[in-house]
């Protein structure tokens, strides 16, 4: 794998702000606080930790899944000079580049084969409820998701997950905690990367992650809110 798919996704002081988040998780799930709904479908504390470590680390790596090329604009100057009198004239040119399509391995791969696995486990009733979050999730997300020039996709950290949280509260479901990961997760994922696919050519980016730096942090704060809402 090359430097382009193997990376820091966060700046110093999210990644830090994350740790923190993980390690009291973790703490709370190794003294008996949490954990619960997952412990009813199979989880105990070690494979739930290992989940959300596992998403965590997972966000450093991007398996590439195709290359495409994309139009950049270049600004340029041209000079004319008329009557000595020097003009300044931008010119704009678009070059080709190359943007590799992945998949990250902490935000999407690892979570996505946690909620197929919550959903096969669970009621008829629960799965309905994830979906209807999902779709919930999915909109809100999208409508406040943003295309950044470089970087790919972005949305605000803590809208998905609270929205997945608040449907999962909402609901008439006996996992809220199943639905909350689940919405949160495969909302997030659909709302904003999957969505906005054919955006992805003109943004100019190196690397455009399905589940990487730009949404992320709401998929990884899904899982989180997830497992609180266990201690409810």
């Amino acid at each position: 794998m090359s430097r382009k798919t193997i990376y820091f996704p966060h700046s110093l002081l999210v990644f830090a702000i994350l740790l923190i988040i993980l390690a009291f998780a973790v703490g709370l799930i190794f003294i008996s606080v949490i954990g619960l709904a997952f412990a009813e479908v199979g989880f105990n504390p070690i494979a739930t930790t290992l989940i959300l470590v596992g998403t965590f680390v997972g966000s450093y790596i991007n398996i590439p899944l195709l290359k495409i090329k994309t139009k950049v604009p270049v600004i340029t100057d041209e000079f004319v000079t008329f009557f000595g009198v020097l003009y300044r004239i931008p010119k704009v040119e678009y070059g080709e580049a190359i943007t590799v399509i992945a998949v990250n391995v902490g935000g999407a791969l690892v979570p996505i084969a946690v909620s197929i696995y919550l959903l096969y486990k669970t009621t008829a009733a629960v799965v309905l409820y994830s979906f209807i979050s999902v779709a919930v999730v999915a909109l809100v997300t999208h409508a406040v998701a943003r295309p950044v020039k470089g970087v790919g996709i972005v949305t605000p950290v803590f809208i998905p997950p609270l929205t997945a949280a608040l449907m999962a509260l909402i609901l008439p479901t006996s996992a809220p905690s199943i639905v909350a990961y689940v919405a949160g997760v495969l909302g997030t994922l659909t709302g904003a990367d999957l969505s906005n696919l054919k955006i992805i050519p003109k943004l100019g980016a190196p690397v455009a992650s399905i589940g990487g730096a730009g949404t992320f942090d709401g998929v990884f704060l899904s899982g989180i809110i997830a497992v609180l809402l266990a201690a409810l």
